[in-house]
This record gives structure tokens, sequence and C-alpha cells, in this order.
């Protein structure tokens, strides 16, 4: 990858729509989290605690997650975590975030929905960076959980946008959550899902036909359906793919075999997310610029992600035209139109 390219992919603006805020916990803030809080913690030492992020699978990964979030106790919690990554995504240029949160990997531990989404949602109202919430029911739990967790969101309703469903998704099908998904819908909240990660492309099909969401989260096996392939490119479903994520949890095994590159030739809507960017050691920079490193992308491709990255938005249709216009005029400095 040239230095320009390099630079122009970096410094490009861009949206970030695939990024859970648990998963931006680096260990240096758990410890800190920790110790503020007094919970004890199983590793010695940040440099231990980084050591254990050597999963193999979706599963692994969840569990070392999980006990992650366990010091998220009080507002200020959430509210730190979220201004975190907003540095972050403000210092690689993200416009724009649509950020998911896993209410019930809370609520479990008693603390207070509320509290969660009022920390979350401050942290957001204060950043530079434009940020929007999407609750995310937790596929490894009951339909009725998601019920009973979106019920106890919905005084909150003001504060978030739309409603997703991630977590283990091996033997969780989307058909499992289609009444809650249908309720959201009369609610007027956006939907989304993960699927085709480790699912199959009959996971994407569900998560369209019975969810009848308006973006899939990961979808990167949708090529393995051509059927399929090319209903999403007719229907500009947009895919939220994270590549390093998709790496780290063996969906490809090298970067090089990533799918990015032929996802765009088949006309579809592949926008470049982190996913859990603390255990996957990187923000939304370090995938573009692994994806760019390992894959035959250029410049135009730089510009199409850019401009997907806001057309896959829940942003108002003036304010997407505000960030694409800002996207080509970056663009058209490299003669790029």
């Amino acid at each position: 990858m040239n230095t320009q390219l390099l630079h122009i992919v970096q410094n490009m603006p861009k949206a970030e729509l695939h990024i859970h805020i648990e998963g931006s916990l680096e260990p240096e803030l758990i410890f800190a989290l920790a110790q503020r809080n007094g919970v004890p913690l199983s590793y010695p030492s940040v440099d231990a605690l980084r050591a254990a992020y050597d999963f193999h699978d979706l599963q692994s990964f969840l569990d070392i997650y999980y006990a992650g979030a366990s010091v998220l106790l009080k507002e200020q919690d959430f509210y730190d975590m979220t201004a975190a990554y907003l540095a972050k995504a403000k210092a690689d240029h993200v416009r724009h975030t649509e950020i998911f949160f896993d209410p019930q990997t809370h609520t479990a531990r008693g603390v207070p929905i509320g509290d969660v989404i009022n920390g979350i949602h401050r942290a957001c109202a204060d950043s530079d960076v434009s940020a929007t919430l999407i609750l995310c029911f937790l596929r490894h739990l009951s339909e009725e959980d998601a019920f009973a967790t979106l019920d106890a969101a919905l005084p909150y309703r003001d504060k978030f946008i739309g409603v997703g469903l991630d977590s283990s998704e091996v033997g969780h099908p989307p058909e499992k959550f289609e009444r809650v998904f249908a309720r959201c819908r009369e609610l007027g909240l956006h939907l989304v899902a993960h699927a085709g990660e480790e699912g199959p492309p009959a996971y994407i099909r569900a998560a369209l036909d019975l969810l009848h969401v308006e973006r899939i989260d990961h979808g990167v096996r949708c090529l393995e359906d051509v059927d399929l392939t090319r209903r999403i490119a007719s229907e500009k479903m947009a895919l939220t793919v994270c590549p390093l994520s998709n790496i780290k949890l063996r969906v490809f095994d090298h970067m090089r075999e990533h799918n990015l590159l032929q996802l765009l030739d088949a006309g579809l809507v592949a926008t470049v997310n982190s996913d859990d960017p603390a255990y996957f050691r990187g923000y939304v920079n370090a995938n573009y610029v692994a994806a760019f490193e390992s894959l035959p992308l250029g410049l135009q491709h730089a510009h199409q992600l850019a401009k997907n990255s806001f057309a896959a938005s829940f942003l108002p249709q003036a304010e997407k035209d505000k960030y694409l216009a800002e996207v080509d005029a970056y663009f058209a400095a490299f003669d790029v139109v």
C-alpha cells in the first residue's frame, strides 16, 4: 500500500455503523473501573488481561467480553467507556457513528437499564462526533427476555434509534426473535441484525424476510448464495463488514482471503467497521489499513467505502447529503469524482 493511499484512507471522512461499545473497553480502563468499583479481576495486570485476548472463535471471545463488562456498574462507567471510544473515533476522522449496546449484559448483574442508556447517551451528547444508539438483544437468551428488555428500555425511547441482534449466532436463527422485531417495527425503531458471520446465508435471508431488517451486520457469507447476493445488491441492503474481527474469529484465516473486494465488485453496499476494537486490536482506521494493505483495493474503493458508510447510515437524508458532499470534496483533490 503506497504512502499516499494510506494517508487518504486514514484521513477521509467516514461513518462507523458496527461498533459494540462494550467491545471498546480497553484493559487499562477495565482495571481502572475495577479499582473504582471494587470489582476483583482474575488477571494480575493489564498485560495479563491483554494476553488473554487470544480467543479462537466467537464463543471464546464472548466469554472474555462478558467478563470484561463486569466492571461496568454505574452511569459514569458507561459514560467513561463511551467517551474513550468517541475520542478514538474522532482521531480516525469518524464524522458519525451508530453505537451498539447490550443492556442484558448489565441488567443481568443488577445494573439499572437507565444507568446504561443515560451514561452512553450523555457521552454521545458531549462529543464532537455525531452519535446515535442501537439497543441490541442477546440472541443466546430467550425472546421473552428480549421483550422484557424492550419494555424496560421504552422510558428511554428518545435516546436510541433502533434495535439489533448480536451474540452467539450459530443455533440462534433470526426467526427466534420474529415477534419482538415486529413489535420494534411498530414502534418505529430501525432494525438491524448480525447474520452471515458464523451463521449460514440462510440466516441472512431470514433476517431480511422475517425480521425485516434495514441493514445486515457482517453478512460476508452472502456470497455463498448467488441469488441472495443479487437480491442484496438490487435492494441496496448495506453490509457492515468488520475485517479484523473476521480474521480474529477465523471467518477468514488471513486478510488476503477476505472477500471485501468481491462484495464491492458484486455491487453490494459494503462498509468497513471495527466491531469490538479493544478485543480485535484495531479501531476503524486500523480495519481500513489492514484491508487495503492485504487486498488489491485502490483509490476508487476508498471513495466508495467512505460514501457507503454514510449512505448506509440512519441519518436523515439532508445530513447524509452533507456528509456525502464532504466525501466527494475530499476525494476531488485526488482526481476522483
